[in-house]
């Protein structure tokens, strides 16, 4: 029997810490992770077992991919202050979920991951990161930055879909990757996940930490 990949354990451990937290009063946008996380963990688990029968597993990966840049999007979205910045990341959900969509289904194809789009996610995702970075050294706020969850969930997704818009940028442009090369990078990517969900569990362990006040976000 193959074991899952090593980084689908780092995104159970993040559901588990997350829903020990989950009845505490918290930011919405934490409550938004848990269903996330587990539903995340249910499409590898699915992927993998197609995988295991010799079953293409890319329409999976590719449509929840979509959604998955749909969901970061929607909760750094939450995170942004400024009500005009807020209203472009909507916009930009919508023209992204649309465009990856049309992608997926008559240019690149349900048989081939959508390298394209997914590029252009990585990029909006740093874009809107970065943004949410700037307001937050602009406009400091009380406590100390370690204890806020959103900064260790905006720099995992900064670092992660930094390192990954140049990887399926360079993918796209090929025409034929070798197997050494293909080891490699996913090596790169499993470690990039681990990183990812862990600076994600994290965030969580931050909630036990800090005291909170009302907020709708």
């Amino acid at each position: 029997m193959s074991f899952l990949p090593s980084y689908t354990y780092f995104i159970a451990i993040s559901l588990l810490v997350s829903l020990l937290v989950y009845r505490k009063p918290t930011y919405l946008y934490l409550k938004l992770y848990p269903p996330f996380l587990l539903l995340t963990l249910s499409a590898e688990i699915y992927a993998f077992w197609l995988y295991t029968l010799g079953k293409n597993n890319v329409a999976i990966y590719n449509f929840f991919s979509t959604f998955e840049f749909c969901f970061y999007l929607f909760t750094v979205g939450l995170l942004i202050k400024k009500a005009k910045a807020r209203k472009i990341v909507w916009i930009t959900i919508l023209l992204y979920a649309i465009a990856a969509v049309t992608n997926i289904l008559f240019f690149q194809g349900m048989k081939r991951f959508h390298t394209t789009t997914y590029a252009v996610g990585c990029l909006l995702v740093v874009t809107f990161c970065i943004y949410y970075f700037w307001e937050l050294f602009r406009f400091p706020q009380p406590g100390r930055l370690l204890y806020n969850p959103a900064f260790w969930i905006c720099t995992g997704l900064l670092f992660f879909y930094c390192c990954g818009f140049p990887l399926y940028g360079l993918i796209n442009s090929w025409g034929k990757i070798s197997k050494l090369v293909l080891q490699n990078f996913e090596t790169i990517v499993t470690i990039l996940n681990v990183f990812l969900y862990s600076l994600i569990t994290i965030a969580f362990l931050c909630t036990r930490t800090r005291k909170y006040t009302s907020s709708p976000l």
